[in-house]
């Protein structure tokens, strides 16, 4: 059974997608830790009612220091997996050089389309429905020391309509990661 740590900054439904499939028993695998870059992200309260260890790191504490203070956790931990499930900050490379092939990031599109620096969240959404895009999706990556940059694990798509708006694509989009991110961390546990 591998020791997973999900990464979060908001709402947590991803990381719901892994509790539930971990208590599920689809997940040979235990969350050992969740971290936050924001202190007011509803996914920490997802994790207190699991009963999952929780951490805030104060961006105000710097980058060094945080890094430092990740390192120190995860190792306290013995984490084996680092699931990035709407994580907005930028791992140190310190960080992806300790943990190579070890740290996944779900992104809202198909990457390497409407990726990189500045695309998160609804932004994503927003250049997809501005381009007259056809088809979007998700991917599931590997994180190394760029933004976006790492192999790609899995990807999977859904059509984008012209009566879209940037909420039902990313209603449509968040299934899929739900989706995509559980398969790619059932087959790392396996």
């Amino acid at each position: 059974m591998l020791n997973i740590a999900v990464f979060i900054s908001g709402s947590g439904s991803n990381l719901q997608a892994i509790i539930d499939n971990v208590h599920e028993k689809n997940i040979d695998g235990e969350i050992k830790l969740i971290l936050s870059d924001n202190k007011n992200a509803k996914g920490i309260e997802r994790g207190k009612k699991h009963n999952i260890k929780t951490h805030v790191i104060e961006k105000a504490m710097g980058r060094e220091h945080n890094t430092d203070e990740i390192v120190r956790i995860l190792e306290d931990c013995k984490i084996d997996l680092i699931v990035l499930a709407g994580f907005l900050s930028i791992l140190d490379e310190k960080i992806t050089r300790l943990y190579p092939k070890k740290i996944i990031n779900i992104h809202p599109s198909l990457i390497p389309k409407y990726c990189g620096r500045g695309f998160y969240g609804q932004k994503v959404h927003k250049a997809v429905i501005e381009n007259k895009e056809k088809i979007t999706g998700a991917t599931v990556h590997f994180v190394d020391e760029g933004v976006d940059t790492g192999p790609i694990i899995k990807q999977k798509t859904c059509d984008v309509y012209e009566y879209d708006t940037v909420e039902t694509v990313q209603k449509r989009v968040l299934e899929i990661e739900h989706e995509i991110l559980v398969d790619v961390i059932k087959e790392f546990c396996r």
